[in-house]
């Protein structure tokens, strides 16, 4: 069938919108008709090379919509189901079996390799095949191709226009901070970086209890729109030392902390802001290579915890459902982070996410 879709074609340009032919259903697959999508960082980064993947290609993984058709295969889903996409994984290697699919020992392949496992790509025009199934869904798409088991189904009353970005970005975030710091009510959390992922997470801590709520940023307008977000205490870390601040805002150092930067500086700022037996997490991606130094020495006495963490640890078929309860309930709002674009204005939502102008874009279709 013919779709439109918004395809990278060289590192640093404009998505190019065109009409392409999407293939046929596989067994495995259900087709998707796209409502919505969020642009998240990670599409700027591997259209840039960051993470290098073939191009052209169809980027997108923060979709929502509803399902148009059903593979052979599939059990579970029908067509009319409104829908949030997530990432792919196998469903049988050992950490997918244990519960933790974000670790998939083929999540590099299913979600970066721009391709079905078999080698065929979902897109194409009269140039040749295009990328498809990044992030196992390729959502910058009208129509898409998604393997079965990435798909969530959602409540027949969900808002389809904010609950995309529940695929990626605020599940990284909020993920991060349910599954791996786990905080107790009471607690102290300090986040590092006031972008969508960040947020998501301090909303989360908040959502759970968390008492004191530390945000770390350099942009004073990110800082003051975190604390009308519930944020206990702002730092600007050009002005004043986080680690001292931390420490002196805590009595000692953070129970738990959130490193959504990627920056190596940021993260050793992370470990040091820690207390005595406190978790820090990183998500902020980073180009393979990046190297972020811990005292070692100074750190062991302090028995910290380190975690790096990928979509949150998520199970999406149990958390996306968890978060749009709680947004429902008026205790997680994500949707406040949102700014709405026409897929037409796909690339001035890219323009607007790097100069930070827009925290979350949302393209509508």
């Amino acid at each position: 069938m013919k779709t439109r879709a918004a395809i990278a074609i060289a590192p640093e340009s404009d998505l190019v919108i065109r009409e392409v032919e999407l293939d046929e259903l596989r067994p495995d697959e259900v087709r998707v008709k796209i409502a919505a999508t969020g642009v998240c960082h990670t599409n700027a980064f591997v259209r840039d090379q960051g993470y290098p993947v073939p191009q052209p290609v169809v980027l997108g993984h923060e979709g929502a919509g509803v399902i148009d058709a059903v593979g052979s295969a599939v059990d579970g889903l029908s067509i009319g189901d409104k829908v949030v996409l997530g990432p792919a994984f196998c469903g049988h290697c050992q950490p997918c079996l244990k519960g933790h699919p974000m670790y998939c020992v083929n999540f590099y392949a299913r979600n970066m390799g721009v391709e079905r496992l078999d080698g065929s790509k979902a897109f194409s025009d009269d140039s040749g095949p295009i990328g498809s199934h990044f992030f196992g869904q390729s959502s910058f798409a009208e129509y898409t191709n998604v393997p079965a088991h990435g798909v969530i189904k959602v409540a027949d009353d969900a808002p389809l226009d904010i609950i995309g970005p529940l695929g990626c970005g605020v599940m990284t975030g909020a993920g991060a901070v349910l599954n791996v710091l786990d905080p107790e009510p009471g607690s102290s959390v300090v986040v590092f970086g006031t972008g969508a992922v960040g947020l998501s997470g301090m909303l989360a801590a908040k959502a759970v209890g968390a008492t004191t709520l530390i945000m770390a940023d350099v942009v004073p307008e990110r800082l003051e729109f975190a604390k009308e977000l519930g944020a206990t205490h702002t730092i600007n870390s050009k002005e004043t030392d986080p680690v001292e601040a931390i420490q002196e805002i805590t009595g000692g150092g953070a129970h738990y902390a959130l490193d959504t930067t990627g920056i190596p500086a940021v993260f050793t700022q992370m470990t040091n802001s820690l207390a005595t037996m406190g978790h820090g997490a990183l998500v902020g991606a980073a180009s393979p290579g990046t190297m972020a130094s811990i005292d070692i020495g100074a750190r062991l006495l302090a028995g910290i915890n380190v975690s790096l963490v990928i979509e949150g640890d998520a199970v999406p078929k149990d958390l996306i459902p968890r978060l749009i309860s709680l947004h429902s309930q008026g205790l997680f709002a994500f949707d406040k982070l949102i700014k709405k674009y026409p897929f037409d204005e796909i690339n001035q939502a890219f323009a607007d996410s790097a100069n930070g102008s827009t925290l979350k874009p949302v393209l509508i279709y």
